[in-house]
C-alpha cells in the first residue's frame, strides 16, 4: 500500500472527505511546481524565466513563505482583425470628409498638455 493510498485511509477516517480533497490538491499543488526563495530567483531569474516559457509555474517565497506566483500566459492570437465589420451591421453608416481634417490648434495643446 502507497503512503498516500494509506493518508487517504487514515484521513478519510479521522477528518471527513472533504479534508481529503483539500490535501491531496496541496499535495499536488506543492510537488508540479517550482518553489523559490527571493534570493534565489534574483540570482538566476533568466533561466527561471526560460523555464516559465515552457509552461511550468513558479514559485515565489519570502523566508519559505509564498507570495507571489509567475506563470505563463495564453499566447495571443496571430490572425488580424476583420475590417469592415461594422459596415455589415450598420450600412447607412458614413465616415465624413470633415473627419479627416487637422484637428483645430485649440484641442492639439489640449492634447499636448499646453495651454491654450
Amino acid at each position: 500500500m502507497s503512503i498516500r493510498i494509506f493518508f487517504i485511509i487514515t484521513s478519510f477516517f479521522l477528518f471527513g472527505l472533504t479534508y481529503i480533497v483539500d490535501m491531496t490538491n496541496i499535495m499536488t499543488y506543492n510537488k508540479t511546481m517550482i518553489n523559490l526563495n527571493i534570493n534565489e530567483i534574483k540570482t538566476h531569474f533568466s533561466s527561471y524565466l526560460a523555464k516559465v516559457s515552457n509552461g511550468e509555474t513558479v514559485i515565489v517565497c519570502k523566508r519559505n513563505v509564498p507570495i507571489a506566483e509567475i506563470k505563463p500566459i495564453a499566447a495571443l492570437p496571430n490572425k488580424k482583425r476583420p475590417i469592415g465589420m461594422a459596415g455589415k451591421e450598420y450600412p447607412e453608416f458614413q465616415i465624413s470628409d470633415a473627419f479627416f481634417e487637422p484637428l483645430p490648434d485649440d484641442i492639439v495643446a489640449a492634447f499636448n498638455g499646453e495651454d491654450s
